[in-house]
């Protein structure tokens, strides 16, 4: 009887754990620094002090236009920010973490090629944490979107 009572005791600690650790994901596991899906640039997640997370452009395969001079943000719908460079970019902002979804949402996604601002939510697949997956979408309505895979460096 007392073995079957360690050996359930055990099992019980064993599952315990196992769920924690598929489910263990915590609101700055997404901070770090990320490939863009077409390993174009350098993304840094970060949180910033009102607490949400942000990512911006830190590092450009080609940081310079066919002129030689730095990418600016051409097909920006505001005009005045038409001039801004591309590198050091902020183009992921506002999201936070929601524990029961275990996704940082309510944020919105710039693309810098084609000047659009999108709604968005991130996320890992279970406990990979070497893919960030990115949904951005128009109208508030995900199933309007797309999803985009950025692998982590740092």
């Amino acid at each position: 009887m007392k073995r079957f009572t360690l050996a359930a005791l055990v099992l019980s600690v064993v599952t315990i754990a196992s769920a924690v650790m598929i489910n263990g994901l915590t609101a700055d596991d997404i901070k770090g620094t990320y490939w863009n899906a077409e390993k174009t640039a350098h993304i840094r997640m970060y949180k910033a002090k009102n607490g949400k997370y942000y990512g911006k452009i830190e590092y450009l395969v080609e940081p310079n236009d066919a002129s030689g001079n730095p990418k600016k943000d051409p097909e920006n719908s505001n005009e005045e920010l038409r001039d801004r460079d591309r590198l050091g970019m902020v183009i992921a902002k506002g999201f936070t973490w929601d524990a029961d979804e275990n996704e940082w949402n309510d944020g919105t996604i710039y693309n810098p090629t084609d000047g659009k601002t999108y709604d968005g939510y991130m996320y890992f697949e279970g406990d990979d944490k070497k893919n960030l997956y990115l949904r951005g979408f128009v109208l508030g309505m995900p199933f309007l979107g797309k999803t985009s895979e950025w692998t982590r460096i740092k």
